[in-house]
């Protein structure tokens, strides 16, 4: 004993550097143990779901799994076949997996789609960006827009999943959450923005449109990777350099919120009585005509705004959604032009954070529908749903409670109790 005392104290710098290398080992595969209790623990928690029978006159639900290998810098294939698919095939669902080979395949394959149960984004804001788009640009998009969808969180960006499920830093965690709600099936409404220029098709979007400094800025962090923790700053510490200050100048005209209809009841009510349904048909016939007589259309009260501003974005309330409000609008962010060069970096350090970020002494509008124009020879480019596209003239229409989405049930309780609970 005293011998090898002797020779890790003469031999202090291996003896150092094998402690810390056995420390980190142990650490990872105490790592690695921990993930697979909680895939295992996910795994019987779905297979309770697998063990129901069903009636003899129903069918098994058919689930369409839309995967995007490429996310999270290839590692999506892996990550979903060790924590998502096990779950999905131990809960009792017909499983199908469609994997893209490229940008914009998704939209292309959702318009020859067959009918399906449920959909399944695998990836990142791109994936569901593309998958929407795809889905409400169909002829029959009254039909398919009604079929829930699914979200599991593979991409480096995956906004909507602090809504749809709790916050956890493990990774494993998440994802095994997010498939878990979907076999347990319960779904929230969410908005969508109908985006449409002058040249393409209209564009869907779950969390909105970015135009501004802070937005061209912040594509080019990763440009500065060499820098490690300090690339945010710096990305944003150039951009200064190059011009200053970064106005962008436009006009938009929008129109105010709009009343939220009764929702409809989750069960339909008994069918009356034949003479109770005789005498409500009679009394519809008599009172239609006064009733079309008093009823007229309100005109849609139409406002302009000159901007002049760093940023300007366009959002829906998604990442907050408020299921007993009683109006519908999306949400327009007007941000100051008058910003120091070092309130400039501060505050596109906490966008990359937080997109939806809004420094002080930002104007605030609430709109239903909207027009965006730009002055003639602008360039760059806008952000819709952290996807780049040609900046240009958009109408910009909100979609209320258009799709809805498979949410953790903690998840949807919080929503029900009001926003900001």
């Amino acid at each position: 004993m005293t011998q090898l005392v002797k020779t890790l104290r003469n031999h202090w710098k291996k003896t150092t550097f094998g402690a810390c290398l056995l420390t980190w080992g142990g650490h990872w595969l105490y790592g690695k143990h921990c993930d697979n209790l909680l895939r295992r623990a996910a795994c019987q928690e779905a297979q309770v779901f697998g063990n129901q029978l069903i009636p003899s006159n129903a069918q098994v639900k058919k689930a369409t799994v839309f995967l995007n290998p490429a996310a999270c810098k290839g590692k999506a294939r892996n990550l979903f076949e060790k924590n998502a698919a096990p779950i999905l095939h131990l809960s009792g669902m017909d499983v199908t997996v469609v994997k893209t080979d490229y940008e914009g395949q998704a939209k292309k394959l959702l318009e020859l789609m067959e009918n399906t149960d449920m959909i399944i984004v695998a990836g990142g804001d791109g994936t569901l960006q593309e998958v929407v788009t795809g889905l409400l640009r169909r002829v029959d998009e009254v039909t398919f827009s009604k079929i829930p969808i699914g979200f599991i969180p593979l991409g480096q960006t995956c906004s909507l999943s602090h809504t749809l499920f709790p916050e956890s830093g493990n990774k494993v965690q998440h994802i095994t959450d997010a498939t878990l709600a979907i076999v347990k099936g319960e779904t929230i409404p969410l908005d969508v923005l109908q985006i449409k220029g002058e040249k393409e098709q209209p564009v869907f979007a779950l969390s909105g449109l970015r135009w501004g400094s802070f937005r061209d800025a912040g594509v080019k962090v990763s440009k500065y990777w060499y820098l490690g923790p300090l690339k945010t700053k710096a990305a944003h510490f150039f951009s200064t350099l190059k011009e200053w200050p970064q106005i962008h100048q436009a006009s938009i005209s929008y129109v105010g919120p709009t009343e939220r209809p009764p929702s409809e009841p989750e069960e339909k009510p008994p069918r009356p009585a034949l003479y109770r349904r005789i005498f409500r048909r009679l009394a519809s016939y008599w009172t239609r005509s006064q009733e079309a007589v008093s009823q007229k259309a309100k005109p849609e009260v139409w406002k302009e705004v000159q901007l002049s501003t760093l940023e300007l974005s366009i959002t829906t309330r998604n990442s907050q959604p408020d299921l007993q409000g009683t109006e519908d609008f999306m949400n327009i962010c007007i941000e100051p032009d008058t910003v120091s060069k070092s309130d400039f970096i501060t505050i596109g350090s906490q966008k990359m954070r937080d997109p939806h970020v809004c420094p002080e002494g930002s104007e605030y509008l609430q709109a239903s529908r909207c027009t965006l124009l730009l002055p003639e020879g602008t360039g760059g480019s806008f952000s819709i749903d952290s996807e780049e596209y040609e900046a240009m003239h958009v109408e910009v229409t909100l979609l209320p409670k258009k799709l809805h989405f498979f949410c953790d049930p903690r998840q949807r309780e919080k929503m029900l109790q009001g926003p900001g609970q």
